[in-house]
């Protein structure tokens, strides 16, 4: 074991934090989220058991964020589910708040298919068992 490392992150995990380098993007997956087809060319990390809110503590707590405009995004609703209640929004935006100064306004919202596409070319997927809807981010590493 070590020092300061959040239980929820594996070996594994960690192994791939450390990995990425400035600019490479990890993502947080619900349990709706399809990781599996989406990590085809990347790296997929079971997280069976925690929440995308807790997975998203833990990981700020060790990367950074990138300086760019919008190192978060999140998944945005379809028009049709434009009534839905996103309560895990605001718990992401203060999560990300304890990390970063630009609290916030470092995250950024992207349609569902887009999120997709660009989740394809993440270098790693974690896949949380998450059970709020449109709770999936994109995190982009910066530098220390």
């Amino acid at each position: 074991m070590l020092k300061g490392i959040p239980r929820i992150i594996s070996p594994e995990l960690l192994k791939i934090l450390d990995e990425m380098g400035h600019g490479d993007r990890i993502v947080i997956g619900d349990g709706n989220f399809p990781a599996a087809s989406v990590s085809k060319n990347s790296k997929l990390v079971r997280a069976d058991g925690v929440g995308a809110v807790e997975m998203l503590d833990a990981i700020l707590s060790l990367l950074p964020l990138d300086s760019v405009e919008h190192p978060v995004l999140i998944m945005d609703k379809m028009p049709e589910h434009k009534d839905l209640e996103t309560p895990v929004w605001d718990e992401f935006k203060k999560t990300v708040a304890k990390y970063d100064e630009r609290g916030g306004n470092a995250c950024g919202m992207i349609g569902r298919f887009d999120f997709y596409d660009e989740a394809k070319k993440a270098y790693a997927v974690v896949a949380t068992t998450e059970m709020a809807f449109y709770s999936c981010v994109i995190l982009q590493k910066g530098c220390l």
